[in-house]
């Protein structure tokens, strides 16, 4: 059996893609397509996760000096004579990532921008002693990469400003040829700065660099940034006129951000993983750049990573894992009574038309709760569906990883809104200890009132019923001295919630169900014969409880119904 290439889990660097034995799903066509329509400065925006880092490494090996060619036989670039020819390491290249500017002051920060664009600066150490460049030159190098006797880069604050139009500058002389400048997540420190409270400092100063880097620069042969955010063009790209931008809505490059329906497949059949696809395409596609359908790849390749380690697992949560999805939150707290039925909508698999801004700047963003619509669609957990009717996007929630990630936000909000007030709290948790059906019914219906609930169509019964299910196990977690265990291995099977309260010598034992078109009645009785049937008690009795309290709960929108056996 042929050996298969290796997954790709995090590899963002073109070379050791290509020389490294990963597989390559091959994008090199957006250089082609780039040189037949390149702009002085280019912004493509994409959410994170979606290969930009990547195509701009990509971009880097191509077009630098001294690349080796053979990184790209047999891709499709690699058919474009004329244009390798033309372009293919034959420029300076200046490429950073600003993703690492961050800080809790902006000094910290700053240093952080220091030390990356001096990093950068010591790749061209050849300028030191270049004959091409005077010795004021080569001194202005040096000051570019000057560090103290702790490896700190001492260059001065306004240097850090010209800093890129300084470099650009002095590679222009020594090779004879301006200067391409690849700038990654340009709009990670501004993003990094809103939160922690040094914005407008951080605007300044990005402001500076681009306006060297980019409006007054004769030394620049083209540049290229990626990002989330389309920053706009009065807040950090003023004057620039020759400006291409490309968004998620555009439909030139869509196909070289994410994978295609085709490109999954293709994986998946090399791999062995077809039996999987209408797994993979319910939990990572739904994206639509421009007209195209596309999947998140960080999410295919690490579903794919896990399948090759157990090829039972099932689809998981990947993209949780690399933010902190804080925007959703916000979102949450800011919804009024009209938006929060409008985000029942979107969980349950339905849609909102909404007036998208793709040009914010972050101090817009709790302006107003229709930029944070604009956001949500910008870094995708929102999607377009359809065209557009007039000045409305039509938006959906892409799949069902941003569906959980939606559910899982408001879940611990309503967590939060919940335990505020604790005497209500307390009287519906200790309802489970006294078999107070009846006033575990009122608490819970009262208490699903106020949260944003699952619809009866769109989303699949398992999903409903673990929504309910994190909305109680969220109230109980507030209970001290209760043991409370979600999906706890006991007897034969997993309980929805076990709870311990050993004061008491009491065990309580929950079982959820959805009640399809308010079947309340049937649902109840399905929950309480599931745990009857399979023991659930057991794991509670060995523990010593004395008293086992059972209850069959089912759940239809905001309303339920309770038994206890």
């Amino acid at each position: 059996m042929a050996v298969k290439t290796k997954l790709p889990m995090g590899i963002e660097n073109f070379k050791e893609m290509r020389t490294q034995g990963y597989y390559y799903i091959d994008k090199t066509g957006m250089i082609r397509d780039f040189l037949n329509n390149v702009g002085k400065v280019n912004l493509f925006t994409r959410p994170r996760r979606f290969g930009k880092t990547l195509n701009m490494s990509m971009l880097k090996y191509f077009f630098e000096i001294g690349c080796d060619s053979a990184l790209f036989d047999g891709l499709a670039i690699s058919r474009e004579k004329e244009l390798c020819d033309a372009y293919m390491g034959r420029f300076p290249v200046i490429a950073i990532t600003l993703k690492g500017v961050s800080g809790k002051s902006f000094d910290e920060a700053k240093g952080m921008l220091r030390r990356i664009i001096g990093k950068e600066a010591m790749r061209f150490q050849f300028l030191m002693q270049s004959d091409m460049l005077t010795e004021m030159e080569r001194s202005q190098y040096r000051a570019l990469t000057d560090m103290n006797q702790k490896g700190i880069f001492t260059m001065e604050d306004e240097l850090i400003k010209d800093s890129l139009l300084t470099l650009s500058q002095l590679l222009q002389k020594h090779y004879g040829q301006g200067a391409i400048i690849l700038i990654d997540e340009y709009d990670v420190p501004l993003d990094k700065a809103y939160q922690a409270g040094y914005y407008d400092d951080m605007a300044d100063l990005i402001r500076s660099l681009f306006d060297g880097a980019f409006k007054t620069n004769d030394s620049l042969h083209f540049a290229v940034l990626t990002g989330c955010l389309r920053i706009s063009k009065e807040s950090i790209f003023t004057g620039l006129n020759n400006f291409n931008v490309y968004t998620v809505k555009d439909v030139q490059y869509n196909e070289y951000f994410g994978f295609t329906d085709t490109e999954v497949r293709q994986l998946l059949f090399y791999y062995g993983f077809m039996e999987k696809y209408d797994a993979i395409k319910e939990w990572y596609d739904g994206y639509h750049f421009g007209k195209l359908a596309i999947y998140c790849p960080w999410d295919v390749v690490s579903y794919c990573h896990a399948l090759k380690m157990q090829p039972s697992v099932s689809p998981q949560n990947y993209w949780v894992n690399t933010s902190s999805n804080s925007i959703i939150r916000r979102f949450i707290d800011k919804a009024g009574a009209t938006t929060r039925d409008e985000l029942e909508l979107l969980v349950d698999g339905g849609s909102v038309k909404k007036r998208i801004r793709q040009e914010l700047t972050y101090r817009d963003l709790d302006s107003d709760i229709d930029n944070l619509w604009s956001i949500l669609f910008t870094t995708g957990y929102l999607t377009q569906r359809g065209l557009e009717e007039g000045d409305l996007t039509q938006l959906v929630i892409p799949n069902r990883e941003i569906r959980w990630i939606f559910i899982r936000q408001i879940q611990e909000w309503f967590r939060e809104e919940s335990v505020r007030d604790m005497g209500k709290l307390e009287r519906f948790c200790n309802a489970f200890l006294e078999n107070d059906v009846a006033a575990i019914e009122k608490g819970f219906t009262s208490y699903l009132r106020q949260t944003i609930s699952i619809r009866d169509t769109g989303v699949k019964k398992e999903m409903k019923e673990n929504f309910y299910h994190g909305i109680l196990l969220g109230l109980f977690a507030g209970m001290a001295g209760w043991r409370v265990r979600s999906n706890a291995e006991s007897g034969e099977g997993y309980s929805d919630i076990s709870i311990e309260v050993a004061e008491k010598e009491t065990g309580i034992i929950i079982e959820i169900k959805y009640a399809e078109n308010a079947a309340f009645e049937s649902g109840c009785r399905a929950a309480m014969k599931q745990i009857n049937d399979k023991n659930y008690g057991e794991m509670l009795l060995d523990d010593g409880m004395t008293v086992i309290h059972k209850y069959g709960i089912a759940c239809y929108k905001k309303r339920c119904k309770v038994i206890s056996g």
